[in-house]
């Protein structure tokens, strides 16, 4: 992973949209025009959105070489963590990559959604064996964001990797964290970086028996891709047979009561609810002040260091340690 003063620095990027998605042939057409990095390419070659950290484990991987503009780029038939790992083992190129980059996503990751994200996966993965990572993801709004948007994205994100690989070089990284980034919707216009901490933010998802398997559409983003209307309406099914339903997902795009007070008539109409506030409070929420989704709101870049353990609050430890003694003793007095 060590370079010297006359070498470029390595990048490898991956995905989950798919080694063909807008957002990492912008990413990598930003990266090879400085003529600073070496770049390689190691994606799926089909959309993973939402796979989290799943692995392929019993099948092999088809890795096909594809072009990928002063890249050496392979699409992979795996997820978004198997191209990462196959990326870094060496087995596909002959060393390792300094910098692992996933993303651009097309729509935010923050808050809990940071769990079901494959771009955040293919960046954890990177970290789990030591590999610095970043993942990256653009708030994609429909009527609002266009193409070029992801070009903004990438350059805005080049001094963080230019600091990051300063940083690996001089051997000061911090090894115990990665980052997520997410761009706002007006990446032009962004008011500059922000290090914020993962929040609890999470859509109400919920769930629409359908009559076909055609109707179900397919979601573009890994969780949080925007459109004009509140939900994707489908056709109910009134006659389904009882030993072969179907049913699809569907997002709720509602916000916490507080946030929605602070808002005006403008962006409920935008996002096809009624002015009246109070007759869609339910399902998104906003911890407090400090987290990644507030900022991103409010038009910022958020940087958010991320680690691979999800420790329960104090309080909960506390909880059940006192919990686990009072288990112990009562099966132990029941085998007197």
């Amino acid at each position: 992973m060590e370079n010297s003063s006359d070498q470029k620095p390595t990048i490898m990027i991956t995905n989950d949209d798919g080694i063909d998605a807008p957002g990492l042939r912008a990413l990598a057409r930003v990266l090879v025009s400085t003529n600073r990095y070496v770049v390689l390419v190691c994606a799926p070659d089909s959309e993973k959105s939402a796979v989290s950290h799943s692995i392929t484990w019993r099948h092999p991987v088809a890795a096909r070489r594809t072009h990928v503009d002063g890249a050496i780029a392979y699409a992979i038939s795996g997820t978004p963590v198997d191209c990462t790992s196959l990326g870094i083992s060496q087995a596909l190129f002959p060393s390792v990559p300094d910098l692992v980059l996933s993303g651009i996503n097309m729509g935010s990751n923050c808050g809990y959604h940071i769990v079901y994200s494959g771009t955040v996966g293919g960046a954890r993965e990177a970290f789990f064996y030591g590999v610095p990572s970043v993942s990256i993801s653009y708030k994609w709004v429909g009527g609002k964001s266009s193409i070029q948007d992801y070009t903004l994205a990438a350059e805005a994100c080049l001094p963080i990797i230019n600091a990051l690989l300063a940083e690996i070089k001089n051997q000061t990284y911090p090894e115990k964290c990665f980052l997520n980034i997410d761009l706002p919707t007006d990446v032009a216009n962004h008011k500059g970086y922000k290090l914020t901490k993962q929040g609890k933010s999470i859509f109400n998802m919920g769930w629409r028996q359908v009559t076909s398997e055609t109707q179900g559409g397919k979601m573009l983003s890994t969780m949080t891709m925007e459109t004009d209307s509140a939900a994707q309406t489908e056709t109910d099914t009134s006659t389904a047979l009882q030993d072969h339903l179907l049913f699809k997902r569907e997002v709720f795009f509602f916000f916490f009561f507080s946030f929605m007070m602070d808002c005006d008539k403008d962006i409920f109409l935008y996002w096809g609810f009624e002015a009246d506030a109070k007759a869609v409070v339910k399902g998104f929420h906003i911890d407090d002040p400090d987290t990644d989704w507030q900022y991103l709101q409010e038009g910022y870049i958020t940087v958010t260091p991320l680690a691979a353990l999800s420790n329960a609050e104090a309080d909960c430890q506390a909880y059940y340690n006192g919990w686990l003694e009072s288990v112990s003793e009562h099966v132990s007095s029941s085998a007197l």
